[in-house]
């Protein structure tokens, strides 16, 4: 039985955000949310690919810019009794697993994730069932109820090491949401892998035609690619990897140029990181690198400051578990964690 046909995905396509601020405004609007903050005695955990100004007050007021698992163990290692997490609501439902006597707030409850939504519990334990021999390995961007029926959860940074030592001990394994990033994955270890049929709308944008095109215009630049992207546009990169490698990437290399095939979210963190350096959007369509989505997650694009302060006023947006999923869903995230312990490895995250 192959897994199911990807469930089709409902994208925002409307003005999600209001008009940008002018810079008095801005500087009112951060000083509220710092003030907010503090009075709540909450600390603010930010994705790479949120908005510029909520990753500047993560790093103003003692929070964390992060990968989504890295926020969730930094939520759960701070004294805050309050975690706001910005960034969808898969992290925020992490968040709340490895915290479970801490308030997690969330900006916008509607911030989703295209994988999160092509990958729904019920259909997917039915599959899980259908395959009792196979080890259930899935990817962060799920849900709490999916985490719970999987053996393993595993981020873009871990997995393969994960998957590698699966088939060292002979496993066959069921995979899921993102298709490319198993594909990847089963390439790289030759793993037996059963794929489910979900893909992220950012990632999957990318071109590879256009990119050997903009290759060509800048034979100097290193091409830097999340491995949630296709086949053929992971074949081009120079450095395959999970959002903080692909950071560090930039840092590190010696190079002066550098294509960038993630959410375009990530580019503030980098040129933090290398401030001299040049960074290129990598093209999402046509030959001339015009883009339907440039490389924008519309459901990153829900959170902003407004947000943020709208809900540290009124106490909305609570991320609630039921007790028996989240005691399940540790289970495998407690695993990952482990196995990152026992080989001293850096997690990395997704998205």
């Amino acid at each position: 039985m192959n897994a199911p046909l990807r469930v089709p995905i409902e994208v925002p396509t409307t003005p999600l955000m209001d008009p940008i601020p002018s810079l008095s405004e801005r500087i009112a609007l951060m000083a509220h949310a710092r003030a907010l903050l503090a009075e709540q005695n909450a600390v603010l955990v930010a994705h790479y690919y949120t908005d510029a100004d909520l990753q500047i007050l993560a790093d103003q007021t003692g929070g964390h810019v992060a990968d989504s698992l890295e926020m969730a163990r930094f939520g759960r290692d701070h004294r805050a009794a309050t975690i706001v997490v910005c960034g969808v609501r898969f992290m925020g439902e992490t968040a709340k697993i490895l915290s479970p006597h801490k308030r997690v707030l969330m900006p916008n409850l509607d911030a989703t994730c295209s994988l999160d939504l092509s990958c729904e519990s019920d259909v997917f334990a039915k599959f899980c069932d259908d395959h009792p021999d196979r080890t259930v390995v899935v990817y962060a961007n799920t849900s709490a109820a999916v985490k719970a029926r999987a053996d393993w959860v595993v981020t873009s940074g871990i997995a393969l090491a994960v998957v590698k030592h699966l088939k060292s001990q002979g496993k066959k394994i069921v995979w899921a949401p993102d298709r490319f990033l198993g594909s990847y994955i089963q390439r790289m270890t030759g793993a037996d892998m059963l794929l489910w049929h979900g893909s992220c709308v950012v990632h999957e944008r990318f071109k590879a035609e256009a990119l050997t095109q903009l290759k060509k215009q800048w034979p100097q630049a290193v091409t830097l690619v999340h491995p949630e992207s296709p086949p053929e546009v992971i074949d081009q990169a120079d450095v395959v990897g999970s959002t903080s490698a692909l950071i560090e990437a930039v840092r590190s290399l010696d190079a002066p140029v550098f294509i960038v095939a993630t959410e375009r979210g990530i580019f503030h963190k980098m040129k933090e990181a290398a401030p001299g350096k040049l960074l290129l959007e990598a093209p999402t369509a046509g030959e001339g690198a015009t883009c339907e989505s440039c490389a924008r997650c519309p459901w990153m694009a829900m959170n902003g400051v407004r947000e943020l302060i709208s809900v540290l006023k009124s106490g909305e947006n609570e991320i609630h578990i039921d007790e028996t999923i989240r005691k399940r869903a540790v289970i495998p995230l407690d695993r990952m964690l482990e196995f990152a312990k026992r080989k001293t490895l850096r997690i990395h995250g997704n998205a």
